[in-house]
């Protein structure tokens, strides 16, 4: 019989696993799943409250996406696990790119499998040019503007360079941010140099700890028993759901598509950044 069921025998230790899968953005998932702050903040609030809480795991699975909501989950996850002192592990699955990593990056240990896919340390904005398609349509763009650069980047007038000029100068802004956040959380563990580090490229779980973007190869089940004991408790902390929706599903209470060809295209957008890493 194990101590733990005794009165007197002390309490396993307890490593909340919050799990942060999916595209990173503010926006409603249409299909499959979405990260933002929204939807992580208050599974943060009730693992930090835990009770024998002795660390913080981050099981993490993401291809990147907003940098904004990249920055805003990571800081807060930081934030709450420094008011209550709690160290923070994080645990690479199939990848962490881009804003995946930045999100990984919160954490004070980092691992991955082998072969999981780490890195991309860069930016990427894409879409797509319309402007040939509706003159062979014979069809009049109209847009009136207040402000010079207002209707910048238009997917239905030709592209302007500079346009693209300013679009670079924004994408180095949050770039040199990104730097920054890595930098700070790796600090010395990172061994290389900034061309071979931040010029966006991915790495497998082996050569990212070689260059120091992660601590080690390790999975989240046995390194947690190895650090905390074979008692630990490990609850994966999920959305609370009232009856009704566990009785009856979330489909059931789900509101329909707002714009069904704006879901298709944010879902096929969603889909490409899986695609990029083969995944």
């Amino acid at each position: 019989m194990s101590l733990r069921f005794l009165p007197f025998a002390p309490k396993a230790p307890v490593v909340p696993v919050l799990p942060l899968f999916g595209f990173i953005s503010a926006s409603p998932a249409p299909f499959g799943r979405r990260l933002s702050l929204a939807g992580v903040a208050a599974l943060v609030e009730r693992a930090c409250s835990m009770r024998g809480v002795k660390a913080l795991a981050l099981q993490v699975n993401s291809p990147g996406g907003s940098p904004v909501q990249s920055t805003l989950i990571a800081r807060r996850i930081r934030a709450r696990a420094k008011e209550r002192d709690i160290p923070i592990l994080a645990f690479i699955e199939d990848i962490a790119a881009s804003g995946g990593y930045w999100i990984a990056c919160a954490a004070d240990e980092i691992y991955a499998d082998r072969s999981s896919v780490v890195g991309s340390i860069g930016v990427i904005s894409a879409g797509f040019g319309f402007d040939r398609a509706i003159a062979r349509l014979d069809i009049d763009r109209r847009v009136h503007t207040q402000g010079r650069n207002k209707a910048m980047l238009d997917p239905f007038s030709p592209e302007n360079p500079e346009d693209v000029e300013r679009l670079r100068g924004l994408h180095g802004e949050i770039h040199r941010a990104f730097i920054d956040h890595v930098r700070e959380r790796r600090g010395k563990r990172l061994k290389g140099d900034d061309d071979t580090l931040f010029n966006a490229d991915v790495w497998t779980g082996e050569r990212a700890a070689e260059l120091g973007l992660i601590d080690g190869l390790g999975d989240l089940r046995s390194t947690l028993r190895d650090r905390f004991g074979e008692e630990v408790r490990m609850p994966i902390l999920g959305p609370a759901r009232g009856w009704l929706r566990r009785r009856f599903g979330m489909a059931a209470f789900a509101p329909g598509p707002a714009d069904p060809v704006a879901d298709l295209l944010a879902a096929v957008e969603e889909r490409a950044h899986w695609a990029r890493f083969g995944l």
